[in-house]
């Protein structure tokens, strides 16, 4: 026998053997899968809840001279969070009071903040929610976020004053 054949004798037998306990693995864990599945998942009230809404029929079918019941459709308002003072922050006063972009006072710096505060917190309120340009630089409207109401730049102005005092 040349060395080649033999190489591809134990080469195919160990092949064999390697496919032979992948499927003896992969039967085990299927197994083990469908016991833990039924027992912790498949019984599970939610989970069976989410498939049926998922396979629950999304309209009706009629044929001609069938007439459709009219579905009662409950029409909701959708709902707008309200963010906090914090939160105003991260999403968008971040941007220029995190790193004092364009010379907005950054966030925790008292002495960035005191002769802001001088003039008082109306005045801030109005700057944070219309815009100001002064000497220092630029406020845009609301921080560019035309989206948040004035109640949360006020919450946005109110955090940042309390963390920098």
């Amino acid at each position: 026998m040349s060395q080649d054949q033999r190489f591809f004798d134990i080469f195919s037998l160990v092949l064999g053997i390697l496919v032979v306990v992948a499927f003896g693995i992969y039967v085990l864990s299927a197994r083990i899968g469908d016991a833990t599945q039924g027992q912790y998942v498949q019984s599970d009230d939610t989970f069976q809840e989410q498939i049926e809404m998922a396979i629950a029929p999304i309209g009706q079918v009629l044929l001609p001279g069938e007439e459709m019941v009219a579905a009662v459709v409950a029409t909701t308002e959708p709902v707008q969070t309200v963010l906090s003072g914090p939160q105003v922050y991260n999403a968008a006063c971040i941007a220029c009071h995190g790193a004092g972009v364009g010379g907005a006072p950054t966030y925790g710096s008292a002495d960035a903040w005191t002769a802001r505060i001088a003039k008082g917190v109306e005045t801030l309120y109005e700057h944070s929610i219309n815009g100001f340009q002064g000497d220092a630089g630029y406020m845009p409207a609301k921080g560019g976020r035309v989206d948040l109401s004035d109640d949360e730049i006020r919450a946005a102005v109110d955090y940042m004053l309390a963390g920098s005092q």
